[in-house]
């Protein structure tokens, strides 16, 4: 892959690493599916960077109490 192109799945310590939480975290999230989707091969689980990408514009909020913005 050239160097300028981003890879198109992410391992869970990387997909921990954008979202800034754990990889346990993660794995937590699977389990209740409060996570970002993923795939799983076998074993390996995988995150697509389209789905993260999902997960942190469903995640954006303008205040704390948990109402969702009118706007959007």
């Amino acid at each position: 892959m050239p160097s300028n192109e981003r890879p198109m799945n992410l391992l869970p310590k990387e997909a921990a690493d954008r979202l800034r939480v754990s990889v346990g975290t993660l794995a937590n999230w699977r389990v209740s599916g409060e996570g970002p989707r993923f795939v799983k091969f076998g074993r390996r689980v995988l995150y697509p960077v389209p789905e993260l990408e999902a997960f942190e514009k469903a995640s954006l909020r303008s205040n704390t109490t948990g109402v969702r913005d009118m706007y959007r």
